[in-house]
């Protein structure tokens, strides 16, 4: 899809479509009324007839409007202009594309980037409404025999400002929105792979596809590599599998080899049946997604190289299978980690927890600013949160801010959850140094408290994804998150350095 920025006014524009907002009092918007007038009242008329009454998530499609030189004029909803904030904005410019791809329409106009949205500036509304722009054409259809090939879908969407000094933020807006939505795509196309093609071994080729594009160190570790190291939590999870398990580095260095860099760790479970702590059968199809924090780790890479973002950053991916089998890990059974500490295996299925230890020990190794570790880890999270908000648990408090800021940022967010020494008790064991469960109570919190005893060399978050990766029943499929709670953060970082 072409995404293009430009000063214009609605009165000038030709192409396909043009794009207008109405709120729920009648009232149009600055762009609305210049057709308005230019139309000698057509719109207003529209709008007087009750056919169009401004309501949130409504759009209204008008041909051959008198005197618009565009062949289409679009009226999207905007609901009560009291309560226009960021999160009706959003809604707004996507009720605006699902209209423009149901249409047949090529190209449009976009006029919502004028319009007034509280505490957030031109750059915001552009940086959203290119990420949209290219979400609204999303389709995985890449495993069908005869994918859906639609002639008629939206190719280029001109994003119009009616102020020039706001072009410069304007254009970097656009761009920054374009990379997180192609890091969201690549996620979603990872997260919606069927478990036999995105393996271990696949996710390892795309990160080396990433190096060649955007010039990334890659380093993958196989498991004699992995022997080497002591990642003794990690192969312990992937003993019942037949796909080699891996360890997946990428490096990217967009400042000074002086600069500390962030690392991403990312949670990389490619299918999780529970080992011999096995699930239930109903929707274990969706453990396909398990690797979700595997897949937005790429993702941020991916945008960020777009991007040349000046930062260094370092994505760590311990991926692999959690398999039942003759040789898996059973419950009772005491694994070593990477970090000498003895861990005491009671649940198969508390797996993710095991691969990320050894990871975010292997993170020490580059005396990181901060690690950030992703992980679809508890149902407990779910339980907790919803589909909403993404959980937090930190040993910074700094750092948690930072990410609290970017998720508001983004409008993706995430809530804070605490980390008191209290829960740590849970995870005692009469046999190790720990179990890697605590009980039923305060599952997302005990899953934390486990990984922050591998973390204490360098400040930490953990971010629980496991009710934001992916959505089920009817629209079931990657979501994308939270690449762009981990872009935004990347990109307050970089600023915060210049």
């Amino acid at each position: 899809m072409d995404l293009v920025i430009k000063v214009a006014t609605p009165d000038k524009q030709r192409g396909a479509c043009v794009v207008v907002g109405v709120f729920e009092s009648k009232k149009m918007t600055d762009a609305a009324k210049d057709l308005d007038r230019l139309s000698e009242g057509y719109i207003k008329s529209i709008i007087s007839q009750g056919d169009m009454e401004g309501k949130a998530n409504t759009a209204l499609l008008l041909h051959k409007v008198p005197n618009v030189l565009c062949k289409r004029v679009l009226l999207v909803g905007l609901g009560k202009e009291q309560e226009f904030k960021d999160s009706v904005f959003i809604n707004a410019a996507q009720a605006a594309f699902r209209a423009l791809q149901n249409t047949g329409t090529t190209d449009c106009a976009l006029y919502l980037a004028d319009i007034s949205v509280h505490e957030r500036d031109v750059a915001w509304k552009v940086t959203q409404l290119a990420r949209f722009s290219i979400e609204s054409s999303y389709r995985f259809d890449k495993l069908k025999s005869k994918p859906d090939e639609n002639n008629n879908a939206l190719r280029k969407i001109t994003i119009c400002i009616r102020n020039r000094a706001d072009m410069a933020a304007g254009e970097e807006a656009l761009k920054q929105g374009a990379a997180i939505a192609h890091g969201m795509n690549l996620t979603k196309d990872l997260g919606n792979l069927a478990p036999n093609i995105c393996t271990p071994t696949y996710l390892a080729d795309q990160a080396k596809d990433l190096a060649k594009t955007y010039k990334f160190k890659a380093t993958i570790l196989d498991k004699k590599d992995m022997e080497k190291q002591g990642m003794g939590a990690l192969l312990a999870v992937a003993r019942g599998s037949h796909q080699p398990a891996k360890l997946i580095v990428l490096e990217y260095q967009g400042k000074g080899k002086k600069e500390k860099p962030i690392v991403l760790v990312g949670k990389g479970v490619t299918f999780d049946t529970g080992g011999i702590s096995l699930k239930p059968a109903a929707e274990m199809d969706e453990m396909k997604y398990d690797m979700s924090g595997a897949a937005s780790v790429l993702g941020t890479m991916k945008a960020i190289g777009e991007m040349n973002l000046s930062i260094n950053v370092v994505a760590i991916i311990p991926a692999t299978e959690n398999m039942p089998g003759g040789s898996a890990t059973k419950p009772g059974d005491v694994v070593t980690s990477m970090s000498g500490q003895t861990i005491e295996i009671l649940n198969t299925d508390a797996e993710g927890r095991l691969i990320l230890c050894d990871a975010l020990t292997y993170a020490e190794r580059f005396e990181p600013k901060a690690v950030i570790d992703i992980a679809t880890l508890t149902g407990a999270c779910v339980i907790a949160l919803g589909n909403v908000a993404t959980g937090l648990m930190s040993n910074d408090e700094t750092l948690s801010q930072e990410l609290l800021k970017a998720g508001e940022q983004a409008v993706d967010r995430v809530w804070q959850l605490p980390l008191w020494n209290e829960y740590q008790d849970l995870l005692k064991s009469n046999f190790a140094d720990m179990a890697n469960i605590g009980g039923r109570a305060g599952g997302t919190i005990t899953a934390a408290c486990f990984l922050s005893r591998f973390t204490k060399k360098y400040q930490w978050a953990h971010l629980d994804i496991a009710g934001t990766a992916w959505k089920s029943g009817k629209e079931k499929g990657s979501t994308g998150r939270p690449v762009p709670l981990l872009t935004q953060f990347l990109i307050s970082q970089a600023n915060m350095s210049k």
